[in-house]
This record gives structure tokens, sequence and C-alpha cells, in this order.
């Protein structure tokens, strides 16, 4: 048979708390409970602890804002590449038939991914639009929203460049993302 626990003792502050959290308290039946044990007054807070200071961070100023094409802080060549689509694509992330709420969610959960691993070049597929019945191109939801969400944080801190993908890659409903290497 396994032997009982005895409860541990209430340590003073917890005594004190009890004892006025119990105070207005009347038991239903039976005698009064025994008056509690005197401790002594509690003893003032003890002063914090001193608080490390954070480094500062490495940028103050607000990053520019990206648009398709963009490459701020970039190499000519480098970005040629990219708006050629000479770069390999080391992922793919499509936000076909997703709400906006998802396709968020997942674009910033594939950039955060993609840079861990140390990925360089991505393509998000986003999708055209739709043709409505008049013939009139309706650009689509998320064709319009993914470049203002690259320019968001986190995910405009984790982008060097972004680009319209080539026909080969999906044209004007994917784009080319360049990822920032982590140091």
């Amino acid at each position: 048979m396994a032997e009982r626990r005895r409860p541990r003792a209430l340590e003073p502050e917890e005594k004190r708390v009890w004892r006025l959290y119990t105070q207005h308290v009347t038991p239903l039946r039976g005698e009064a409970p025994p008056p509690p044990p005197e401790l002594p007054p509690a003893a003032p807070p003890a002063a914090p602890p001193p608080v490390a200071r954070a480094a500062p961070p490495r940028r103050t100023h607000a990053l520019p804002e990206l648009g398709a094409g963009q490459a701020i802080g970039l190499d000519k060549a480098t970005a040629e590449r990219l708006r050629r689509g000479e770069l390999p694509i080391e992922a793919r992330l499509d936000l076909h038939g997703l709400t906006q709420a998802q396709a968020h969610d997942s674009l910033q959960r594939f950039l955060a991914g993609s840079q861990a691993q140390q990925r360089r070049c991505v393509l998000i597929i986003t999708g055209k639009g739709f043709r409505a019945k008049d013939g009139a191109v309706q650009t689509g939801i998320l064709r319009a929203s993914v470049p203002r969400w690259l320019n968001e944080a986190p995910n405009r801190a984790r982008i060097l460049a972004f680009a319209s993908a080539r026909d080969r890659h999906g044209g004007g409903g994917a784009l080319y993302v360049l990822l920032k290497r982590l140091r």
C-alpha cells in the first residue's frame, strides 16, 4: 500500500493571505474554527533585481517599403537575376483556395521557416484572379494583398526584394521573394 504524503507546511505569507481570505467566512455548523496562529508582520517586498539592459536594436529606422521589382540595398546583378527568374527557387508556397487570414498566416510561417532553413529564393503563388461573367478580369484578393503583407513586420525584416514571376513560374500570379540570410 502506498504511503500517504503529509501536506507541506504553509509559508508565513501563505498563512497571512489565507487568514485575510477567511476572516469573513462563517462556518456552516459546528464549532468556530480555532484562531489562526500569530504571525510576524509581512516583510516589505524585496527590491527587484537589476534589469539587464537589452542591446539596442541594430536598426532604429523603419525599413523602406518595397515594390515588385525594387531591390533596395541589393547589387544590380542579383536584382536582375531575381527579376529574370534566374535564381534557383528553393521552396514554393501555393496560396490558392485559402482565405485571407489563412494565407497571411501561411505566408508568415513559410517565410520564417524558409529563412531559418537558410533558403534564399522562394516562390509565392497567389493566383492571377478570375474572369467575371462580363469578361472583365478581376484582380485576385491574395494577388493584391501579398505585396502589402511582404512589407509588414515581421516579413519585411526577412526579405531583401521581391519581383513578379516569369510566365514559366506563374507570371503575374506569383512572386519571387529573395530572403535575407540569418547571421
